[in-house]
């Protein structure tokens, strides 16, 4: 394969077909495009109504009519700050919780980049919080804050607590900023990540103790309780009781582990009903691999074929010492799964053509997008992209995929012309190549982008300054 996607084909495209049946066949899924709209349109009405009714509970208990002084002025809205923060914590942790509703309306990605976004101004909500109840108390005792924070962490084993579980929010923050992510394992970032439980169950007692919001007996309390129940009882369910039962039921194990580049493997698994797992090709499962060394980290990783009845496959690229470690399992070892997770699927298409991009293992959904996607002849183009021959991993695979389907597979290899600055290798650049001279069809296409975040974004800028709209990028990002 050479960097020239003009000429380079995985096989002679035969024939194109009638268009009608994939006009038809778009038109059904622009239909379920807009349901899907629907819903994650009732699911932001959901977020934000929450946040409404915390708002109004204290309203209706009362609370306005406590602000008779500045004092009482610094504490309602103190308590309205809190009321907001921590319901939008439970909503975080909603997000976070992999419901497999939540994931077929908006992706397990979009909505941890949601559950992130919420990460500073809840922090913010919450310091806002105890500094106005510091100052309203204060001035109510006639103390300054400093004395006042005092007479807080003596006064009440709840409010020590309180206090606890905002130091608990400050560190789970910080550690989510880039500057400080970056120089945190997995595994020591992960381990701080989980304190978020801690600190939302710390902070309930003074809730629930404190004031008249949530008084025993009322509407308000019983709310608010079950507000908690569901946030709680979604990471139970489905970040723990299903994978359990799931990976018990199918019984998965590793068969081998075969490398297929310089830090590439292919790990291969049988099972009991694999096909039963509900696995659209270009989806992703949570994977634990039960061995001495790999048992305490999970890994996501994208399925590299559709799994068949008694067998299944992943493959990994080494990034880490957690996935290097992986290249290492032995036969037989067990294997849980959560999941199968990830929008990245044919479902999501609402157009008649299919263009696919991919690079280095970025390449592993897009292998088994295609193959688990019904293709007519001339109905998809496929792009794959390595920065030297080493990352030419499943291509042959791809190829095939091509040849069988009459469908156009190019390749481009080589280095980018300059770090950050385009997508290309710098002799596709230097040709004139671009994403129209490649996908010819792309106004009637939806966009499938999977590879290293950077690159990713840079396909995507070009993609969309060619007019793609949003809801045609399907967009996968790894980690370079």
């Amino acid at each position: 394969m050479t960097a020239d996607p003009t000429v380079v084909r995985a096989a002679r495209p035969r024939p194109r077909a009638d268009a009608s049946p994939i006009v038809g066949a778009a038109g059904r899924r622009r239909s379920a495009h807009r349901r899907r709209s629907a819903g994650v349109d009732g699911l932001q009405v959901a977020c934000w109504s929450s946040v409404a009714v915390a708002v109004a509970l204290w309203l209706s208990s009362g609370g306005a009519s406590a602000v008779t002084d500045g004092g009482g002025a610094f504490t309602a809205a103190g308590i309205a700050a809190g009321l907001v923060a921590t319901d939008l914590v439970l909503v975080m942790i909603v997000l976070a919780a992999r419901i497999p509703l939540i994931d077929r309306l908006v992706g397990h990605d979009h909505a941890l980049a949601v559950h992130r976004s919420l990460g500073k101004p809840v922090l913010i909500l919450l310091l806002t919080h105890g500094l106005l109840l510091t100052i309203g108390y204060g001035i109510a005792d006639g103390v300054d804050p400093i004395r006042e924070t005092f007479a807080l962490l003596t006064g009440s084993d709840d409010l020590v607590l309180a206090y606890l579980s905002m130091l608990l929010f400050v560190l789970v923050v910080v550690s989510s900023l880039v500057v400080v992510r970056r120089r945190l394992s997995y595994e020591a970032w992960h381990g701080v990540h989980l304190l978020t439980y801690a600190a939302v169950l710390a902070a309930l007692p003074h809730q629930l103790s404190v004031g008249s919001v949530f008084a025993v007996g009322t509407p308000q309390r019983v709310y608010w309780i079950a507000l908690y129940a569901l946030a709680i009882g979604s990471i139970g369910v489905f970040r723990f009781i299903r994978p359990t039962v799931v990976s018990l039921r199918h019984r998965i194990r590793v068969v081998d582990v075969v490398e297929i580049a310089p830090g590439v493997v292919s790990i291969h698994l049988s099972g009991r009903r694999l096909d039963r797992l509900g696995v659209r090709g270009g989806q992703f499962g949570i994977w634990r691999f039960w061995s001495g060394s790999t048992w305490w980290h999970a890994h996501p990783v994208s399925f590299s074929a559709v799994p068949s009845s008694s067998g299944a496959r992943i493959t990994v690229r080494q990034l880490g010492a957690g996935s290097g470690r992986l290249a290492r399992l032995r036969p037989g070892t067990r294997v849980s799964v959560e999941g199968p997770y990830g929008v990245f699927t044919d479902n999501a298409r609402t157009m008649p053509y299919l263009a696919a991009i991919a690079s280095g293992i970025g390449v592993t959904p897009v292998r088994a997008l295609l193959e688990a996607t019904p293709l007519r002849p001339g109905e998809a183009t496929v792009l794959l992209r390595g920065s030297d021959p080493s990352q030419s991993f499943l291509w042959t695979e791809v190829a095939e995929i091509g040849r069988r389907t009459g469908n156009a597979v190019y390749s481009m290899v080589g280095h980018r012309p300059a770090p950050g600055g385009d997508w290309r290798s710098a002799e596709a650049v230097v040709r004139g190549i671009t994403l129209r001279s490649v996908f010819p069809r792309l106004d009637e296409s939806d966009v499938y982008v999977c590879g290293p975040r950077e690159w990713t974004d840079l396909v995507v800028r070009d993609a969309e300054a060619l007019g793609v709209p949003a809801h045609r990028l399907h967009v996968e990002r790894f980690d370079s």
